[in-house]
């Protein structure tokens, strides 16, 4: 952990609230605005460790609710029953067949290619993610359902907010307070998947 990092005010205060990361606040900022998770919901996270969203989720959703996780690397535990944890890759169904829930409400992806440095080439893995993630929307999000992915910069964000708009009502894009201020990233909200 890097001095940079145990000094961000960010870090400290998820320390303090007991969450895995700091991330944890985009979600909180993205869902104080646009109330993408519902009480009750099941919410799908990709890519979920070390699973701070799935902490988030949990409160919101509550016991009616789960909060399900998946990633390639195993996350340690929760206590709350209602958090769910898979290890697998998003992309494949073997995974979703393991879950049993055929559909969910809201779809989070915190996701981020490996990045190289060069702004073109990590906005074009970014790019293909998104749209591996939209195909996972397909398969698994609720008509009327939500999604929220992460996208960075370095390609041309009209290409994919089009393909997102034939599918949702409503694509909104966000940069939470919390994001550092080195990094491009930032969130498109979509809502109501139609």
């Amino acid at each position: 952990m890097s001095r940079f990092d145990t000094q961000d005010k960010y870090f400290q205060k998820a320390k303090q609230l007991g969450y895995r990361a700091r991330s944890v606040f985009k979600l909180e900022e993205i869902q104080t605005k646009f109330n993408l998770i519902k009480h009750g919901d099941n919410v799908l996270d990709l890519g979920a460790a070390p699973g701070s969203f799935l902490q988030y989720i949990s409160k919101i959703v509550g016991e009616k609710g789960s909060a399900v996780g998946i990633d390639l690397q195993k996350i340690e535990s929760f206590p709350q029953p209602n958090i769910k944890t898979y290890v697998g890759d998003i992309f494949d169904d073997k995974v979703y067949k393991e879950i049993g829930i055929r559909r969910f409400e809201v779809i989070t992806s915190d996701l981020a290619p490996k990045t190289s440095g060069v702004a073109f080439l990590d906005g074009g893995r970014s790019l293909d993610l998104s749209l591996k993630v939209l195909d996972v929307c397909d398969k698994y999000l609720k008509k009327g359902g939500n999604a929220l992915i992460k996208i960075l910069p370095g390609f041309n964000e009209g290409d994919l907010v089009g393909e997102l708009k034939k599918k949702f009502k409503s694509v909104k894009k966000c940069r939470p307070k919390a994001i550092r201020k080195t990094s491009g990233e930032s969130y498109l909200v979509c809502m109501r998947f139609i």
